[in-house]
């Protein structure tokens, strides 16, 4: 249940490209990095213009209406000497045809290389002027290993774009080359993202391929600028989508956010006796979460439901007793009662109601005149077509679906009614607890960041939570958005990748944008968390919901076993923003005073077997205490409890001394929990501790301690490491802000 319909583009303005040449002069004056070259309009002018560079050289066919040589031939390479030039430049000047215009041939250095990257700008339709870095040459499309940041950017934005490349073993010394230039790349990304910004003409601009030659200077071998036929016009945009939702409207104000997530009273408006309508699991479920609140029903038999008597009449209400209507009613019904509820002084409504923007040209006319009508009457207009809205600070379950989850300080927002239930499920079993959710359906008046932005200012919320779908003003959104993260923690899911992306005609770098990865490059420009999947969306919340913020990207794992360690430090060296801390060797000597010879002396801290009662605490302390530990990885708990649990189901049990080792086992576990979480409040850093036994067993001592804790215990290494990834580069991103301000 939920109100996404995919947003339609609106056609894109007739563009024009320059010459090659003109392209580069334009792009030269923007520290973009062009080999010397000549313009010759015979073969005879081609061959001085090659004498005067020197050979080789290469010749290319240019004019304005030519954009990709390489695929019609019009490219000749390593031309040794002025007899080849002039053949090359007649065979070129014969190729061309009527429709590319006035043509010349373009003379250049023969630029050598092993590596070729691609940089661009685009404006996307959704997201507005983008920066594009990728690994180019002709499988630039097929290799895809490309990153995007909105523009314009800073060379900090750009070094990170550097950095988020995946193939970062072509950035360094490669074949007997020296390392890329990074000070002239960051130049160029820079560069480019200026150039957009200052001239709104620009709709694209590909350079492609920027070789690195063998001295590790980037230099642009070819370049495309496109521009639109009227230098007057705007860039292309994303028609909204229908019913609208809330991205150009004023936003709900803090008092109706408080009318929704903590009513003095609420109202369910079609109360029902029927246990399968939802008239009847609202109500019951508002009651069975301990609401303390004025519990109010409308039934147009005035009948008594789970011991609320209702009323036909809103009329027949008290004044100012109900801040939040929760709607069951069908949406013919609707306007009335919120006329009649706004004189009873409601200030929000959440609907459950479906036929609005999800069912047809009707429906999007009913939403907005229902829209205009809440704006009119005050109330924030939650929904339609949502599953419901939970506020575990004042004990509130106002929703048609299961669960109700344990408090705690997770945010949920959601355009799908189904991931907010997911979330909430996770929340029960894993023991870290939201603080609000909410269902979004159709998100006609008030958007997930709407929601979000308002999590971002709530005391009771750490973390901000969503999962997003269709996306009508990708612009719009990430403003606000960053400027919900720049203040809390903010983990996006995101369903389906960009609708069609951004196609530039003539266009490497549009090509490249027909997928999310612009959407990955915004949210890294914000400082979003972006989740693969829902677990990992919601362990990163949780950890943001529990942990302290790294210092540093320093990471130190303590096994009980080696293979687990062996495991979780591989988990950490992939991660390219995470370090597997050496071991100090102050560390190493402490350590070596509690444990025996056969510890591994290294990190991963293998205990191999040798802790005694107090052993693991005391490691523990040692480690996270220490000034060059950043975050340290706790794995192996549960195990004394796992041989506890078969030791009570066997048949021997309590006897033989089993019932006191069996107590035993079980209180080591816990103490052990309660010192990761302890530690951790001391030292102000992040101690994750992970098993298996999670998941398999959460009885378990050891993850039953963890929960009681307040934090997540993780059902691997691996899954610890990446939420342990996740939170240190918005750790890292707080501080970008924190210096820049």
């Amino acid at each position: 249940m939920h109100e996404t319909s995919a947003p339609t583009a609106s056609p894109a303005p007739a563009t024009r490209t320059l010459s090659e040449t003109a392209s580069k002069e334009l792009l030269a004056g923007y520290g973009v990095p062009i080999a010397g070259e000549r313009v010759a309009a015979t073969p005879a002018e081609a061959a001085k213009a090659a004498a005067e560079l020197g050979f080789p050289v290469v010749a290319k066919l240019n004019g304005d209406a030519i954009a990709h040589k390489t695929e019609r031939g019009l490219v000749r390479l390593n031309l040794g000497d002025a007899s080849a030039v002039q053949v090359a430049a007649d065979e070129l000047l014969a190729a061309a045809t009527p429709d590319d215009g006035d043509v010349a041939v373009l003379v250049a250095p023969m630029v050598k290389g092993n590596r070729e990257l691609i940089v661009g700008v685009l404006r996307d339709p959704q997201f507005g002027a983008t920066v594009m870095l990728g690994v180019g040459g002709i499988l630039a499309e097929a290799v895809a290993d490309v990153v995007f940041r909105p523009a314009p950017v800073s060379p900090a934005t750009a070094a990170g774009m550097i950095d988020d490349l995946a193939t970062q073993a072509l950035l360094g010394p490669f074949r007997g080359e020296a390392a890329v230039d990074r000070d002239v790349l960051v130049t160029t990304l820079v560069g480019l993202g200026q150039a957009i910004t200052d001239r709104p003409d620009i709709a694209s601009i590909d350079v492609n391929p920027l070789i690195v030659g063998a001295d590790g200077r980037p230099v642009a071998v070819d370049a495309l600028v496109e521009l639109t036929q009227d230098s007057n016009s705007q860039p292309p945009v994303v028609a909204k989508m229908q019913p609208q939702t809330a991205e150009n409207r004023a936003k709900p104000t803090t008092e109706q956010f408080g009318a929704l997530f903590e009513p003095r009273g609420v109202l369910i408006a079609g109360a029902s006796t029927h246990p399968g309508k939802f008239g009847f699991v609202s109500l019951h479920n508002l009651l069975a979460s301990g609401y303390a609140g004025g519990v109010y029903g409308t039934n147009l038999q005035g009948e008594e439901v789970l011991g609320i008597r209702t009323v036909a009449d809103v009329a027949e209400l008290p004044d100012g007793a109900i801040d939040l209507v929760f709607v069951c009613t069908p949406a013919s019904a609707n306007p009335d009662l919120l006329r009649a509820c706004a004189a009873k002084g409601v200030r929000a409504a959440f609907l459950t109601s479906a036929g609005y923007g999800e069912a047809g040209e009707e429906g999007r006319r009913a939403e907005a005149d229902l829209i205009a009508l809440a704006d009119e009457l005050g109330i924030l207009l939650a929904g339609p077509n949502g599953q419901g809205v939970v506020s575990t600070p004042a004990a509130l379950c106002a929703q048609i679906v299961a669960p109700y989850p344990p408090a705690g300080h997770i945010g949920v927002a959601s355009q799908s009614g189904n991931f907010v239930s997911s979330f909430l499920n996770y929340a029960r079993s894993t023991g870290v607890g939201i603080s609000r959710a909410v269902s979004a359906g159709n998100a006609a008046a008030v958007s997930v960041a709407d929601y979000l932005d308002f999590y971002a200012a709530d005391d009771a919320t750490r973390v901000g939570l969503a999962y997003l779908e269709g996306i009508s003003d990708g612009r719009g959104l990430f403003d606000q958005l960053a400027g919900a993260a720049a203040r809390k923690p903010l983990v996006l899911l995101k369903g389906g990748a960009t609708e069609g992306g951004a196609r530039a005609a003539a266009s490497h770098t549009g090509a490249l944008a027909a997928n999310d990865k612009i959407f990955d490059g915004e949210c890294r420009a914000a400082g979003i968390t972006r989740a693969a999947t829902v677990e990992e969306a919601f362990e990163a919340a949780a950890t943001f919901a529990t942990q302290p913020l790294p210092k540093g990207p320093r990471v130190a794992i303590l096994t009980t076993a080696g293979g687990w360690g062996v495991v979780t430090s591989d988990a950490v060296t992939r991660d390219r923003d995470l370090e597997l801390l050496a071991l100090p060797d102050d560390l190493r000597d402490a350590i070596d005073q509690l444990l025996p010879p056969r510890w591994s002396k290294n990190n991963p801290i293998d205990c191999a077997g040798g802790e005694t009662r107090d052993t693991i605490p005391e490691v523990m302390r040692l480690v996270a205490e220490h000034d060059d530990v950043d975050a340290v990885v706790y794995l192996g708990l549960g195990i004394q409890s796992n041989q506890a649990r078969t030791m009570r189901e066997g048949r021997f049990f309590p006897d033989h001394g089993l019932a006191r080792i069996v107590e035993y086992h079980e209180r080591q576990d816990t103490r052990f929990a309660e010192a990761a979480a302890a530690l951790s409040d001391a030292t102000d850093k992040p101690i994750l501790t992970a098993t298996e036994l999670a998941v398999a067993d959460p009885d378990n001592a050891g993850p039953a301690a963890v929960r009681a804790s307040g934090r997540l215990c993780y059902p691997s290494g691996n899954r610890a490491v990446t939420a342990l990834g996740h939170l240190w580069r918005y750790a890292r991103y707080r501080n970008s802000i924190a210096g820049a301000e």
